[in-house]
């Protein structure tokens, strides 16, 4: 099948893409947001916002100053949160929205409103990180690979409307080939469904009836750790959600496990730490039709690497890498730490031999098991 026009509209292609950045690791922190409405797939309205995070969850963590590059200072006078919501639910109207890894975006407007003591609306949305991994072959599926794959150059990642605009375009680019194959309109669920996925839905609810989320409820427990009107000791008093504890033990396969699921049949090795144990990633890993291993060796497809990296950065640095997975030159102060790692640096020398292995990020892991936040390590 040839490559579709690049210009060429999709009739019905109708939704708004969407990119939060927080301010620290719980999610119903928000800083930045960016959108863009899609009609009949083109890019026809944009529009982002800078606000603080909801009060007693507005604590900047370094961390996220450095992949983002927006601080306290530059937020001090916006609008908080709920405020802003207000016009972003006018622009997103009752539009699918779309993100790269959804459940993590629809989650942030979960959290937020829940912690800022405002309704939940129930929401529609799509995941392109999910359908990405679907429509291309490509040996990273972060946002700026995929992005690429659609014939779009993206801007600079981590800034919201940016990213905005390349999940737009990961969507737009698989429904104009969807539409090569369609005699009518291609919604978003013809999109998905064309590709075994379904459109997602949060059911929402109001303020103070029905259980809050389980990363709202787990985050109320470090509530003075978010604060930013509480002192901390040090930055290293922020909570940690990616820090691993032992391996553990690697759970059996689940020979039932649907085979649609992208986990289902890899042999997945783990290193650095994301937001759940070690051992629950194993376990959950394992039920979804995986085989968790110990170490990286010829039998290893996927490598999951936490400590908050990207895997279009790890990737990156990798081609600049010398023979022995060293980091390049200049590379940056993430990924560097990224490619220390002894299992990473193993992975990229399988790779360059030949290797089929996978490398995953945080984000796309826990889209794999199909939900947002998991609770912190203990």
């Amino acid at each position: 099948m040839s490559a579709p026009s690049s210009s060429a509209p999709v009739p019905g292609l109708d939704f708004t893409a969407i990119d939060f950045e927080t301010a620290n690791g719980f999610r119903g922190s928000p800083c930045s947001v960016g959108v863009v409405r899609v009609r009949d797939g083109a890019m026809v309205d944009r529009a982002s916002w800078m606000m603080r995070p909801p009060l007693g969850f507005d604590r900047f963590d370094p961390r996220n100053v450095r992949i983002h590059g927006i601080t306290a200072e530059q937020v001090a006078r916006q609008p908080r949160f709920a405020e802003v919501f207000e016009d972003l639910r006018a622009f997103c109207g009752q539009d699918v929205l779309v993100a790269h890894n959804a459940g993590f975006d629809v989650g942030v407007i979960e959290s937020a409103l829940e912690v800022s003591d405002a309704d939940v609306p129930p929401l529609e949305y799509a995941c392109t990180l999910m359908l990405a991994r679907k429509a291309y072959d490509l040996p990273s599926y972060a946002l700026p690979s995929a992005s690429r794959a659609a014939g779009f150059v993206p801007g600079r990642h981590h800034e919201a409307l940016a990213d905005a605009e390349a999940c737009a375009a990961i969507l737009i680019d698989v429904g104009r080939r969807a539409h090569q194959d369609a005699a009518g309109p291609v919604p978003v669920a013809h999109v998905l469904g064309a590709h075994g996925l379904e459109v997602g839905r949060l059911a929402g609810h109001p303020h103070g009836r029905g259980h809050e989320s389980r990363p709202t409820r787990q985050a109320r427990d470090m509530k003075d750790v978010f604060d930013a009107r509480v002192p901390l000791r040090s930055d290293r008093s922020m909570p940690d959600f990616m820090r691993w504890p032992e391996e553990g033990v690697n759970t059996p396969a689940n020979p039932d496990a649907s085979p649609q699921n992208p986990l289902f049949g890899h042999v997945v090795v783990f290193t650095g730490g994301i937001g759940m144990s070690r051992q629950e990633a194993k376990d959950r890993a394992a039920a979804l039709g995986a085989q968790p291993s110990s170490r990286v060796s010829a039998r290893t497809t996927m490598l999951v690497i936490g400590d908050g990296f990207c895997a279009e950065d790890l990737v990156l640095t990798a081609r600049e890498a010398d023979g022995s997975g060293a980091p390049a030159r200049g590379a940056d102060r993430v990924t560097t730490t990224a490619l220390a790692h002894r299992k990473t640096r193993d992975a990229l020398r399988r790779r360059a031999a030949g290797q089929q292995i996978a490398l995953v990020s945080e984000p796309e892991f826990l889209q794999m098991l199909g939900g947002n936040w998991p609770p912190a390590a203990r």
